[in-house]
């Protein structure tokens, strides 16, 4: 068995990890006072779950974070769960006042002598710096153990404007919607579910409204579905729907079959990410009606408290810009990772790699590498540092990629190996690609963001890049790397 490998420092670059202690969820993502906010599950007294509060951390850019004191404790009564936080520009709920709307975080009071998980308020009147519990928590209770993450938006359209929240019944696998005028009274609408993946506990929804190929006219709804375990590449991760939202309902554009199986059957679902280490994601408020910028937890529940950092221990993803494209004939849910400029490291000339010739690469610590292939058969990427390697392996003949990490495992846990797969939406010859490497990461976003991986894998430092005509020849049409350094 591999040997855990402890790793101090550093930190993520152009990731957001905390200083000390454990992080998993992002909650209350919010852009304001021309800030993005940041909120998180967070221990601030030990590197495991527990003691579950809201961390806090902003930035301008999406890549620089500013750590800040913790924003919401736990008590000896509850846990702070997930849950979203808006802007009541109105002050629809009387916490501030009509000079100065307060920020409202909605979260999800785990209360630990009862085990049961009701929906609670606290409020900033000072930009997000100080917050207060609501007196009347908690809002919304029904009674169960497992009601949470709450997700919160203005609705505006038809006899709007009320507020929405989208939460879930886990075990149950449904995603429950209610209303309300001021945030603190909560009306029944509707629920959806159990469909699709129900392998796992449905956990941390979002709904969100994105016009197909920059159309306004031809605006959808995406339900995100985060699930463990049961993700496609096996313990945690998110599926998505497309469809339409009316202001009471969710009605996906085509019906679901209920699957728990196996890969195949999950395959055909719509996943936001295929590989092992993008869970909880969900879109910041606050931002004009068609911008989405998602951030989701970079770990899986199957490994996370493995995971060999000290000392702090999970990290987020990069942020996401979302949109939906028409690809294969559906509307996809795309991701285009958000990226400090950089500065070219080196480029290459197209060229053509024989059946069996390879090409290497020197990578920078923090690289952007963009790549385009043709290949009939097959080609690999393989990325090796002193402490490892992964490898990315495309088949032309059927489309499908692969993201092979075992040669990368220093936690010694026996569910962190793995292959990733991802069908082609396609089938077509061509590959064009973009990878993020950090410390502790590797992110793909593959034909336009619609086949994305996102894997923790610790590769040690000399990192290099082989592109190898695996069978048959390779048409490299372009190959750039950028170095990402952000310090």
């Amino acid at each position: 068995m591999t040997q855990t490998k402890q790793i101090g420092t550093p930190r993520p670059s152009i990731h957001f990890a905390p200083r000390r202690h454990w992080i998993n969820d992002p909650n209350g993502l919010v852009y304001y006072g021309n800030r993005y906010h940041l909120f998180f599950q967070h221990n601030p007294e030990g590197d495991t779950h527990g003691n579950m509060s809201w961390g806090h951390a902003t930035s301008c850019d999406l890549v620089h974070w500013q750590e800040h004191p913790v924003a919401i404790s736990h008590t000896e009564e509850e846990e702070v769960f997930s849950g979203s936080t808006v802007f009541d520009e109105a002050n629809s709920s009387g916490l501030g006042n009509a000079q100065n709307p307060p920020l409202v975080a909605i979260y999800t009071s785990a209360y630990r002598a009862e085990r049961r998980q009701a929906q609670s308020l606290a409020y900033s009147t000072d930009g997000g710096r100080t917050w207060a519990r609501y007196h009347g928590n908690p809002v919304l209770d029904r009674g169960s153990s497992d009601f949470r993450d709450p997700k919160v938006f203005r609705y505006t359209l038809g006899d709007g404007p009320y507020w929405v929240m989208v939460a879930v019944e886990a075990a149950a696998r449904q995603v429950v919607l209610y209303r309300s005028d001021d945030l603190k009274s909560w009306t029944y609408l509707s629920s959806y579910g159990p469909a699709g993946a129900v392998g796992g506990v449905w956990e941390c929804p979002d709904l969100f409204p994105l016009p197909v190929d920059g159309d306004a006219e031809q605006q959808r709804w995406v339900l995100l579905i985060s699930l463990n375990p049961g993700g496609v590449a096996g313990g945690s991760g998110t599926q998505y729907v497309v469809g339409q939202f009316d202001g009471i309902r969710f009605t996906p554009d085509e019906p679901l079959e209920t699957l728990s199986g196996e890969r195949e059957p999950l395959e055909g679902l719509a996943w936001l990410d295929w590989g092992r280490d993008c869970y909880a994601g969900v879109t910041f408020s606050g931002l004009p009606l068609h911008e989405r910028i998602l951030m989701a937890w970079m770990s899986n529940w199957d490994y996370a408290h493995a995971v060999p950092t000290t000392p702090w221990r999970g990290m987020m993803t990069t942020a996401r810009r979302l949109t939906l494209r028409s690809i294969g004939g559906r509307a996809r849910l795309c991701a285009e990772p958000v990226l400090p400029p950089g500065r070219v490291a080196e480029e290459l000339a197209p060229c053509t790699l024989a059946n069996g010739e390879s090409l290497v690469v020197q990578l920078p610590d923090v690289a952007r590498i963009d790549f385009r292939i043709r290949a009939l058969e097959t080609a690999s990427v393989e990325l090796r540092g002193s402490d490892g390697s992964v490898m990315l392996t495309f088949d032309g003949a059927s489309g499908r990629i692969h993201l092979d990490r075992r040669s990368a495992d220093v936690m010694g846990h026996p569910l962190y190996p793995s292959i990733d797969t991802a069908p082609s939406l396609t089938r077509g010859s061509m590959l064009d690609a973009t990878i993020v490497l950090d410390t502790g990461s590797v992110e793909i976003f593959a034909d336009q963001g619609s086949r994305n991986f996102t894997d923790l894998a610790f590769l040690g430092e000399a990192r290099v890049l082989t592109m190898h005509a695996v069978a048959g020849s390779v048409s490299v049409d372009e190959l750039r790397v950028l170095n990402l350094e952000a310090r």
